[in-house]
């Protein structure tokens, strides 16, 4: 199990750091959630049966990891709203994020300034699709979901950044517009 487990690790570490870094925007967090997502994996991995690609199956788990931590975020979140008081105090955080020091071309920055305001589920699929590069048959395996729901919801993920794109182009590119899109449960 340890020589699997250290291909396992070698071969996807970087790819799901990245996943959950995109995901999370702190690449702390992001450290701490790959580790997790590898606590799951040993716990898991008898249990693999070898339907899907090793990936995906790791994308899936790491999908997963996000979605609880996010749970977990706005309890706590909750919780410091009801203690603070907004009138006397304020929190500003001046760390630049690592897209920002990272990535120096307008558009791309615009485009992740706006992705934050898609739902979990449009978020995955753009960076699973787009920035994982993996196919719509692999997203789907990852996310569970069929190829047809993979597809449209790229395309309406793809209608929001375009929307919030422009929106932002048209005020100067200061911030993305502060609507949010709800996400629908089946």
């Amino acid at each position: 199990m340890n020589a699997v487990f250290q291909q396992l690790y070698e071969k996807y570490h970087q790819d799901l750091f990245q996943f959950l870094m995109y995901m999370v925007r702190s690449r702390e967090m992001a450290e701490d959630l790959v580790q997790e997502v590898y606590i799951r994996v040993l716990k898991s991995y008898e249990r693999f049966e070898g339907k899907s690609h090793e990936k995906t199956w790791l994308f899936s788990i790491a999908r997963n990891v996000a979605i609880d931590h996010f749970r977990k975020q706005k309890s706590w979140k909750q919780k410091v709203l009801d203690v603070f008081d907004w009138n006397k105090n304020s929190l500003v955080d001046n760390t630049p994020l690592p897209e920002e020091l990272a990535v120096k071309n307008e558009e791309i920055q615009m485009m992740y300034q706006c992705l934050e305001k898609c739902t979990v589920d449009q978020r995955s699929v753009i960076i699973l699709r787009y920035m994982q590069s993996l196919s719509i048959s692999e997203t789907a395996q990852v996310l569970g979901w069929t190829e047809s729901k993979v597809k449209t919801t790229q395309h309406r993920a793809l209608q929001v950044l375009r929307k919030k794109m422009m929106v932002l182009s048209s005020r100067g590119g200061s911030k993305c517009e502060d609507g949010t899109v709800e996400r629908k449960t089946n």
